[in-house]
């Protein structure tokens, strides 16, 4: 029972910090606790499969430089280990004056974080890429792409397993006792030692960190995103992937629409705060989860800035006619009749006590464990960037 390293939870990011920790020292003994029956049951198992460009983030902002170094390991990853993916490109379309001013940021954004042939478009060459969208200007960003998470995911375990890695799935972790020379990490079936621990812990980040940091500053707030699906007869309406200019204000990207690897298309995510951190229905409650949020300080502030914002998003989540006039924005000919309901996803939103959602990646540290107590969108993007970064933070203190 006793490790060099063990990593809390077997995600797509936990999973790909294993794999840069064995490259690095291919003797490591490794164990990943995971409390599911299965890798990525959560946030890497629910998403869109987007390969994101990183456009949208701050230079020089871990998710900047995270997503600019992920793209590149991801799409080698891939075509080493025969994952399919595909570099399909996206728009993103303004459909007002008001929001040309944004698009035009978004364009320089990208200019500054490296991205090659981005392409300010007029209404005719939105209108030559996507036919069927309603945008008055956009930009082609060729780098975006579609994959399956989930198939990356597999891949990295079976080469997780290869160097002799341990998965034990079913047990939840309950404490972490932190000692001088090896750590202690109690499950509700065995306890475990290493020299060193990792948390990738997702939706339960801030409760894993919280285990060796009781004054940690921040709480996840989780958020739902649901999706509807277009028809098969429907499919037509939509080329590649299809994005609005976000609301500067707020940290989501706004409904749109994905053509997926498997042919499918998606519309949405809205962003309605959830009640259940691994809620995925409109009804899912938790009392614990729920007080958590309640009770924090920060979601009051949060609560306070974005109440309008969050009714609309709730409206849309009960209302499909809502939701559909929101889509019309970008496509409008697609009606309620073209959608099928489609699945959903949580969202692991860190948010600090003053009530600002944070909009980077963020790490908690000391000489024995490291914590990745933030990493939403684009983090299975970057997944095998933010193993590196955990790998290099571990290294120097590990003697193997």
């Amino acid at each position: 029972m006793k490790y060099d390293v063990i990593i809390i939870g077997a995600g797509i990011v936990g999973l790909a910090s294993a794999l840069k920790l064995q490259e690095a020292k291919p003797g490591l003994k490794l164990l990943i606790i995971e409390k599911e029956n299965d890798i990525c049951k959560h946030q890497t198992g629910n998403n869109s499969g987007v390969i994101h460009s990183g456009i949208y983030y701050k230079p020089g902002s871990l998710k900047a430089l995270n997503c600019s170094r992920g793209y590149k390991l991801l799409l080698d990853f891939c075509d080493k280990n025969n994952v399919k993916y595909e570099i399909c490109g996206k728009v993103i379309v303004a459909t007002n004056s008001n929001e040309l001013l944004y698009l035009h940021n978004i364009y320089k954004r990208g200019l500054e974080n490296g991205l090659k042939d981005l392409k300010l478009l007029e209404k005719e060459e939105v209108a030559e890429i996507e036919p069927h969208v309603n945008g008055i200007k956009g930009i082609r960003v060729p780098q975006t792409g579609i994959i399956n998470y989930l198939e990356v995911a597999k891949a990295i375990e079976k080469i997780v397993m290869k160097f002799n890695a341990e998965i034990v799935f079913n047990e939840e972790v309950l404490s972490i006792n932190l000692n001088s020379g090896s750590s202690d990490v109690v499950t509700n079936k065995n306890s475990y030692s290493a020299k060193q621990i990792v948390s990738c812990a997702g939706l339960h980040s801030d409760r894993i960190a919280k285990m060796t940091d009781k004054n940690l500053p921040l709480r996840i707030i989780p958020f739902r995103g649901e999706y509807y699906k277009l028809k098969d007869k429907k499919r037509h309406l939509v080329n590649s992937l299809i994005y609005p200019v976000p609301d500067p204000s707020f940290p989501f990207l706004g409904v749109h629409f994905t053509r997926m690897i498997n042919g499918e298309v998606e519309a949405g995510p809205n962003a309605v705060l959830a009640f259940k951190r691994e809620g995925y229905n409109k009804y899912s409650f938790n009392a614990k989860d729920s007080f958590e949020t309640l009770s924090w300080p920060g979601f009051v502030n949060v609560a306070k800035k974005y109440w309008k914002t969050g009714l609309g998003e709730y409206h849309r989540s009960f209302s499909k006619k809502a939701f559909v006039k929101a889509l019309q924005k970008l496509i409008p000919e697609i009606s309620e009749d073209d959608l099928v309901p489609g699945g959903a996803g949580v969202r692991a939103q860190a948010c600090d006590i003053k009530g600002g959602l944070l909009d980077d990646f963020y790490f908690v540290e000391n000489k024995n464990v490291v914590h990745v107590c933030n990493a939403p969108s684009p983090a299975a993007t970057s997944s095998l960037a933010i193993g590196e970064t955990v790998a290099n933070k571990l290294l120097s203190r590990l003697i193997v």
